[in-house]
This record gives structure tokens, C-alpha cells and sequence, in this order.
């Protein structure tokens, strides 16, 4: 896996050298490269951010600085209409979008130029219209070449079709270019929450890029304009809380993106029971070492009896109970049909109804 991270601190990400992600990039599982974002400005002062437009406190990062910087990343070439040139691959015209998008509008989706020309404005909604239509036009061309009984040419790989006059590949409606494979991801305390689901899909991927936000953020037209280049964009927050900067956010992101990599741990056994793994997550139970016996404390007497099937249903029902007294979300998350007997009856005598589809309080 290949990581770049973007940040006007990059030295904060000398950590990222350390214990097992360190040991990683030793061995080439993993390879950081951490850039300064101040590197591609212009000014003497290498100002990397302006007031906001509108007023308001504080400052905003600039997206002239952080598209050059993010061009270079990601293989792209400059486009001034990036949602205009989104919309003509994609086969539809400006007035296609604004039908399409209709009253789900929050704001304006045209803008008029000096000239009296009017283009797409940004908005995800906009966006999404886009992305919609590039995956009708797919659809109706894939049933029409399975109504026709044709088959992919010799050579063609999976996920890629031919068209049939010219033999070259057909695309998905956005720009071919090197940040395909890539995703590219953005810390934002108003963004949704970063979970390990997230973790275990993002360990899967080639490339990642992670933009660390400062001030009052960045400009919101950055993730939109790389959305509208067919780039995999994703923002996510770690809590319900502020920092300083998105330094913190994006090393915790890797380390629990890198350490589910295959090869990443010494035994990959400590994963799978942690907390939050597996479809009917869970918070892990309590871990105990010697001594037995330390300063008047005793670890559970089950877990020194030897007996495999005690201590699994032991730790099992202690998840259980920790769960519903820390994180009873989770608890109602369970799918009621994938427990067993005694999962039901521990529930049950916690105050939980397993009667339907989802846990519920008696």
C-alpha cells in the first residue's frame, strides 16, 4: 500500500516510523510519503489559506494551493469546468442536471459567467446527478449487450467492455487517469464517522491520499472538484469533538487502516476478536496477564480452569455485558437470528427483549 499525506506540519508524521507500522515500511508492506503542503505556493509568505467568503472568523484553506498539490498526487490534469466536463462524459447536458436534481436542490446549481454563460455550480447534489447518470447509461448498455448475446472480446479484462466500432475501452463516464485505484480522504468533524468497517475496507486499497485540514478547514469545492474527476473522495470523522488540525485524525486513520493488512501483525488471531470486528460487533472483554493474584485482585477463576468451552462462553457473556453498559447501540445493531442460546439467555438477563429481528430494552 502507498500513502501520502498532506499537511503544512509533515514532520508530525515522524511517529508513523515507530513499533509495527514502522517495522512495515522496513519490510515494504507499506510505504508514507509525507508532503508540505507549503510547498506549492507562490508567495514569499507561502500563505496556504484566506478569509472566508462571506465573513465570518477565522480562516479557510485555499483550493488553488491544494489543487496543485493534489494534480500532482494524483496524476490530474487542471480543469477549469470540472462539473461541466463531468457532465458531457457522463452524456447529459446542464439542463439534464437540473431536472434530474430537481427539488432535492439546497442551492443555486447555475452559475452566470461575465459573458452571460451559465455553468454548473458545485453541490454533491449536482454531483451525485452525475454519477447517477453514469451509472444509467452503464446499466442500459450493459442489459443491452446482454440482450444482444455478445460476449467480451479475447483479452478484455473484468470490468471492462469494448465498443464495438472502434475496439477500444469504454470508460465509466469520468476522466481515465492515474488516480483511479486511488482514494483520497479528508478529516472533517462534520464529516460521518470513521468506523472500523471504514478501516477494513480502506486496508484493501492500493493508494491513499489523506489532506490534513487546518484553521477553520479547507475550501468545500476541494473534495467536490475531485469528486466531479472521478476520484473516490471520502471525509470522516473520528468523534464528536474539534482539533487543531486533521494531523491527529489521519494518523489514527492509518494505523487502523495499516494494521489490517495481511502480514501487518505478528498473530493475526488478535484481530478478529477485537472490538467493533465482524458483522455483529462487539466491544472486546476484559484482558487479564500474570500474576492471578495482584495486590488483592483476582482474575476470574474460569479463565484458570483449563476448560477452552468456559472461558469462550465467559469472555463471550463479559463482551456482552460490557457492551450493553458502555455501547448499547451496538447491542441493538445485533441481528437477534445470528445468536445462539446462550447469548439469547445472557441478553435476557441483562434487560434486553430478543424476541425480534434487533435487541431491544424489556
Amino acid at each position: 500500500m502507498e500513502i501520502d499525506i498532506v499537511s503544512v506540519f509533515p514532520e508530525y508524521f515522524d511517529v508513523l516510523n515507530l513499533s509495527l507500522l514502522g517495522k512495515a515500511q522496513h519490510n515494504g508492506l507499506v510505504e508514507v510519503r509525507t508532503h508540505n503542503l507549503r510547498d506549492w505556493t507562490h508567495d514569499v509568505h507561502q500563505s496556504v489559506d484566506d478569509t472566508p467568503v462571506g465573513g465570518g472568523a477565522g480562516m479557510v484553506m485555499k483550493p488553488e494551493v491544494w489543487a496543485e498539490c493534489l494534480d500532482e498526487l494524483l496524476g490530474l490534469d487542471p480543469v477549469d469546468d470540472v462539473l461541466g466536463a463531468a457532465a458531457d462524459a457522463a452524456g447529459v447536458g446542464v439542463a439534464d442536471v437540473v431536472d434530474a436534481a430537481g427539488d432535492s436542490l439546497t442551492g443555486p446549481v447555475l452559475e452566470e459567467g461575465n459573458d452571460g454563460s451559465e455553468s454548473l455550480a458545485f453541490g454533491s447534489v449536482v454531483a451525485q446527478v452525475l454519477q447517477d447518470s453514469v451509472a444509467d447509461r452503464e446499466a442500459a448498455a450493459a442489459a443491452e449487450a446482454a440482450a444482444a448475446g455478445e460476449a467480451a472480446a479475447a483479452g478484455e479484462t473484468a470490468g471492462e467492455r469494448v465498443e464495438e466500432t472502434t475496439g477500444q475501452p469504454v470508460g465509466d463516464g469520468m476522466p481515465d487517469h492515474g488516480a483511479q485505484g486511488t482514494v483520497l480522504i479528508f478529516p472533517n468533524p462534520s464529516a460521518p464517522l470513521f468506523t472500523q468497517a471504514d478501516a477494513t475496507e480502506l486496508s484493501t486499497k492500493r493508494h491513499l491520499v489523506f489532506g490534513c485540514g487546518r484553521y477553520e478547514g479547507y475550501d468545500a469545492r476541494i473534495p467536490e472538484y475531485y469528486r466531479a474527476q472521478g476520484v473516490d473522495v471520502r471525509e470522516y470523522s473520528i468523534g464528536d469533538y474539534v482539533l487543531n488540525g486533521g494531523e491527529v485524525a489521519v494518523s489514527a486513520m492509518i494505523e487502523a487502516i495499516t494494521r489490517l493488512m495481511p502480514g501487518f501483525m505478528g498473530n493475526h488471531e488478535s484481530i478478529v476478536e477485537e472490538s467493533y470486528t465482524g458483522s455483529n460487533a462487539l466491544l472486546e472483554h476484559f484482558q487479564y496477564t500474570k500474576p492471578a493474584r495482584w495486590r488483592g485482585i483476582d482474575v476470574p477463576a474460569v479463565l484458570l480452569s483449563g476448560d477452552h468451552g468456559k472461558v469462550d462462553r465467559f469472555r463471550r457473556d463479559e463482551a456482552l455485558a460490557k457492551t450493553a453498559r458502555l455501547r448499547p447501540d451496538l447491542i441493538e445493531a445485533l441481528n437477534c437470528h445470528d445468536l445462539d442460546k446462550a447469548d439469547r439467555k445472557m441478553l435476557m438477563a441483562l434487560g434486553w427483549n430478543v424476541c425480534g429481528n434487533h435487541p431491544r430494552r424489556s
